[in-house]
């Protein structure tokens, strides 16, 4: 009797889960079962670690160091001004010194490397309104690439170097405009330079008062592109247009627009508000008023 009320003990209980001693499973797997298990996943991965590298080298092989392969962009290059301020906003008081001191710092750091000195030895002194074209013989690369001199005294009085204040301690303050960047593009034909325009919404256009710009007309001379990209053209120096508010209204928002006019570039529409201009606020407040 005792005897068969071990049977049933012995055939109700269960197995050990983490080691069976009598059948030497671990897990319910024996060694070869785990072996075989493990030499899947090994294969498996290093297959998948074989193919993503053999993309990736593929992939490589269509790029060129020194131009997109695909250039994906908008018809019409972005604009930025210098100095920034925060949220593209110009405030401040001429009494104020600290109040347009970080303004003139930007611009100074900024206008570095557009010093006279830097630019004739990094860059040539080109012919104007022509484009700088230097292409490449067949499979021999042209490069690095020469750029064009733009020299820091062609700002005139925004150039800070006649006023080291940039006019804002006289409430006439100068703005720095650059065009983005884009590798290969002509802004312009038949000798005509895109040049820069700046106003004021219908409502403050009577605050905005008179505008100066720097170099003459607010041009971007045609000898600065096209651009052939960082690594292929390293001393490339973005051409700039400054531009000096005379008179602006005093302890007014003014909302400036700037844009760029080109017979080659399109307008920017509304689905691209930003395209080819750039918005920014300008404040001059005055403890007099």
């Amino acid at each position: 009797m005792n005897n068969k009320e071990d049977e049933r003990v012995d055939t109700g209980a269960k197995e050990p889960y983490f080691w069976n001693p009598r059948t030497h499973e671990f897990m319910g797997r024996t060694a070869s079962s785990w072996g075989l298990i493990l030499l899947f996943y090994l294969v498996f991965y290093i297959f998948l670690g074989g193919m993503f590298v053999l993309t990736m080298y593929v992939m490589l092989l269509t790029l060129d160091d020194y131009k997109p392969t695909y250039q994906d962009r908008l018809a019409t290059p972005g604009m930025m001004i210098r100095p920034q301020g925060e949220a593209m906003e110009i405030l401040y008081n001429p009494q104020d010194t600290g109040s347009w001191d970080i303004y003139t710092k930007a611009l100074d750091n900024f206008l570095g490397p557009y010093n006279n000195s830097v630019q004739v030895q990094n860059n040539d002194d080109c012919r104007p309104d022509n484009f700088f074209i230097q292409e490449d013989s067949g499979e021999v690369r042209n490069n690095p690439k020469r750029s064009c001199q733009f020299n820091r005294t062609s700002l005139d009085v925004c150039s800070g170097i006649t006023d080291r204040t940039y006019g804002y301690q006289l409430g006439q303050p100068c703005v720095l405009i650059k065009l983005n960047r884009v590798i290969g593009m002509l802004p312009g034909k038949d000798g005509q330079s895109p040049y820069v325009t700046c106003g004021a919404k219908k409502e403050e256009a009577h605050a905005i008062g008179e505008l100066a710009f720097y170099p003459p007309n607010g041009t971007f001379n045609l000898m600065y592109f096209p651009y052939y990209g960082k690594k292929a053209q390293m001393n490339y120096s973005q051409p700039l247009v400054a531009v000096k508010f005379l008179n602006i209204s005093v302890n007014t928002d003014v909302n400036v627009e700037c844009k760029i006019n080109s017979n080659t570039l399109a307008r920017g529409g509304e689905r691209d508000k930003f395209a080819g201009r750039v918005y920014f606020k300008l404040r001059i407040a005055s403890s007099n008023n």
